[in-house]
């Protein structure tokens, strides 16, 4: 093979990148490898232009042959990382730069890339420890400051507004860090404080997403009917940005006005005709919110393809009790993910409405939901009940979940740093590994079963608190989950009455596909008790009259 030219190779990339782009340099690029060996700088180059072509699998994979190369070089590592957290893989960036440590120490920009995939990954604990390494190293580094205040602020530590306060008098310009301080700030009690920042943030970048949805949290907070106005708003100031439109349909819809979603989407359609997902978009709400030959009229035009297209046409044909149509739909999600939870969920439906002998696979199993007392709930469950109670007394109804009143938790519960939730999820994970315990065999074919041997691993927690007389949740489904789960930490006396008011329905069909469907099962909420279920079983609970109730929840993934 004859050598590479670095100099020649780089001027010629560099070229064909300004002219044709950075996949067309990077094509070349490899083109060129192929009839040399490239030495490990030239290695790192080409995963410099992957990454600015947007392929972070590519750059991963062309950092790492720079460090295969010069094993030792802490610069071809970090930018591995980089580039595997930027792919999603926060795990596998960990793995690398725990082989470079000890070199890792000293460097600040490592520092920095490690606690960001920790923290990305969920290990707060990990990405705490590494923040503060950082700003040993340098306590003006920004993106430590801002990443730390983050930490604090998702663990609950009690100097998290402090934390904003003092990274923002390094770094005053960054709408991030006013965002952390003006949550904080909701956090703490202070609403009047929170909703100024965010006012501000709303006025002077209007088209910044996360402000506009903290905006509409506090809004909705505070019980504003119309609380995503301000959308419309932003939308007029910013009127050639559709994001703007495609996530005030997102509110909307997430609380149910799919009528006022499909209407925004009918004006995303006609502002951006070039865009055929508003009108998917439009076809999705206006047949949820009833509004079928509306529905049908465009998704008999619709110019969009792809597995969102496929999968949200198959709920319209189930309304239309087209079940082979839905079906035939839903088989073509699964061929290119074949563990789409949400697919599963209809066409288990569907199953049930044609009685295929499927259904029973899927859902009907002994042992695939169940509800099973809390590892030592004696003692676990005290001293988490009365810190739960204090959050709830500042928790807001939160934006687009099943949650129809009550209050939501922030964040995620075992993140936090209260004792009594780390003992809490350690009896959580023993109830869960009991419960996979008694599944039916092995099956690497179905969408629950194949996990049956897996480690499995909690991801996302929060916790629920309901009063009677009309609050309860709505049926729903968590589709990155392989078992969701509802742990009953107080119910109000005599809530189990005849009408099982305020029992968890597993399977009965969301409100929106209009099926005279009964649940397969109804589980009594019980103190100390969980219910555990596929997270491809619809789910929801039936409002009760009087008292309040308490939960809490999680979702369970595949851990290895």
């Amino acid at each position: 093979m004859s050598q590479i030219d670095p100099q020649r190779l780089r001027m010629q990339a560099q070229t064909i990148e300004r002219d044709q782009g950075a996949g067309a340099a990077l094509q070349w690029i490899d083109g060129e490898f192929a009839k040399g060996t490239p030495a490990a700088d030239l290695w790192n180059f080409a995963g410099n232009v992957a990454m600015r072509a947007g392929d972070f699998v590519a750059a991963a994979q062309r950092f790492g042959k720079a460090g295969e190369t010069e094993p030792d070089a802490l610069e071809y590592a970090i930018n591995q990382a980089i580039a595997l957290s930027s792919s999603g893989d926060n795990l596998g960036a960990l793995a690398v730069l725990e082989r470079h440590e000890t070199a890792g120490k000293a460097d600040p920009r490592y520092g920095s890339v490690r606690a960001n995939a920790a923290r990305s990954a969920g290990r707060l604990a990990e990405a705490a420890t590494w923040y503060d390494n950082v700003l040993r190293l340098d306590p003006r580094h920004k993106k430590a400051l801002n990443g730390r205040a983050r930490v604090a602020l998702e663990r609950a530590e009690v100097d998290a507004l402090q934390r904003f306060d003092h990274a923002i008098t390094i770094d005053s310009g960054n709408a991030d860090l006013w965002l952390g301080k003006a949550q904080a700030l909701d956090v703490n009690g202070d609403t009047a404080g929170a909703r100024t920042i965010a006012q501000q943030l709303v006025d002077q970048a209007p088209a910044w997403g996360e402000g506009l949805k903290f905006m509409a949290q506090l809004r909705l907070g505070a019980g504003e009917d119309d609380f995503t106005s301000h959308y419309g708003d932003a939308a007029a100031k910013v009127p050639q940005d559709p994001n703007i439109l495609n996530e005030w349909i997102t509110q909307l819809a997430g609380l149910d006005f799919a009528a006022e979603a499909a209407d925004v989407a009918a004006r995303a359609r006609a502002t951006f005709p070039q865009q055929p997902y508003f009108a998917l978009l439009e076809a999705i709400h206006s047949g949820s919110a009833g509004d079928d030959p509306r529905a049908e009229a465009i998704f008999a035009d619709l110019q969009f393809e792809g597995q969102d297209r496929a999968l949200h046409e198959a709920r319209h044909r189930i309304r239309l009790h087209q079940f082979d149509r839905a079906e035939a739909l839903l088989e073509t999600v699964l061929k290119t993910q074949p563990w789409s939870v949400s697919a599963w969920a209809l066409l288990g439906i569907v199953w049930r409405c044609t009685d295929n002998p499927r259904a029973d696979w899927l859902h009907e199993q002994a042992g695939l939901y169940r509800a099973v007392p809390l590892n030592d709930a004696e003692n676990v469950l005290p001293p988490a009940i009365a810190s739960l109670h204090e959050m709830h007394d500042n928790s807001p109804l939160p934006l687009g979940q099943s949650l129809r009143g009550g209050t939501q938790t922030r964040g995620i519960l075992f993140h936090r740093m209260e004792p009594e939730f780390a003992t809490l999820q350690s009896a959580i994970r023993q109830t869960v590994a009991d419960f996979q315990a008694d599944w039916p065999a092995a099956d690497p074919a179905h969408p629950l079963l194949r996990f049956a041997a897996t480690k499995l691993d909690l991801a996302g927690s929060w916790s629920v608190r309901l009063s009677g007389g009309g609050d309860y949740h709505t049926s729903h489904i968590h589709p990155r989950g392989i078992i969701s789960s509802a742990l009953y930490l107080e119910m109000p006396e005599g809530e189990q009455a005849a009408d099982h008011a305020g029992w968890l329905e597993i399977g009965r069909p969301p409100p929106d596909l209009r099926l005279d469907m009964e649940p397969l099962a109804m589980i009594e909420p019980k103190p100390g008790h969980m219910a555990l279920f596929p997270s491809t079983l619809y789910h929801g609970t039936r409002p009760f009259p009087h008292g309040r109730r308490m939960t809490v929840a999680f979702d369970v993934v595949n851990g290895e």
